[in-house]
């Protein structure tokens, strides 16, 4: 099978209007964000608590870094951000942050992952979009696919009690895939954070508290 990659899309005039009349995007502009979806991170993790000062976390999919910030004033100076993508991403002055280039579907990059770690993750994060094709049942079986590679990553990065936030897209997949996650954390809602576009298909699974290795399998 193939795996999607992320890659640069083209984008409508139109689509490109109306996200500059966008609130959170003219909010992103004023506040210095690098994206609109510093806001839909932010939100989440406020409500639910799942990121906190001093923790390490791995933001896959990172580019162009909002998600990063909004992890960075979260952790603070003495926690850990690691942002992973497929493109090279604006370095930020922070020691406690660090950026690298690498393809999550790729087998060794788990291990290039754990280099660059100062301990296991507290959280693994992944806003990361397959190319859109404009096929509705393509790009909800690429997104839950990247879902899917996301969560092999948590499963082997996370410390246990760790978090795991991913976008998921709604569909026939979805079902299949929340149940998979339900092995292996305690807690596993769907949000939609007030930040993401309402005409937008994306939510977000939160998963919260990783059960240890042995709990996870005797229930699989």
């Amino acid at each position: 099978m193939v795996r999607p990659r992320l890659v640069t899309l083209v984008l409508p005039k139109a689509w490109i209007q109306d996200r500059k009349r966008d609130y959170y995007y003219k909010k992103a502009k004023v506040e210095q964000y690098r994206s609109r979806a510093t806001y839909k991170l932010s939100e989440t993790a406020l409500k639910y608590n799942f990121i906190r000062r001093g923790d390490v976390v791995v933001d896959v999919g990172a580019a162009p870094g909002g998600w990063i910030q909004a992890a960075r004033k979260i952790a603070g100076k003495t926690g850990f951000v690691l942002g992973v993508d497929l493109k090279p991403i604006d370095p930020f002055p922070q020691e406690y942050v660090k950026t690298i280039i690498c393809d999550i579907t790729e087998p060794e990059t788990i291990q290039q992952i754990q280099s660059f770690l100062p301990r296991k993750a507290d959280v693994v994060l992944s806003d990361a979009s397959p190319n859109i094709s404009g096929v509705w049942e393509v790009d909800h079986a690429r997104q839950i696919d990247l879902a899917t590679q996301a969560l092999e990553l948590a499963l082997n990065i996370l410390r246990p009690s760790g978090n795991f936030f991913v976008k998921v897209f709604e569909g026939d997949l979805l079902n299949d895939f929340i149940k998979t996650v339900d092995k292996h954390f305690e807690t596993v809602k769907i949000v939609k954070p007030k930040a993401s576009r309402q005409k937008s298909p994306e939510m977000y699974l939160l998963a919260m508290n990783m059960k240890p290795a042995k709990q996870s399998l005797v229930q699989a």
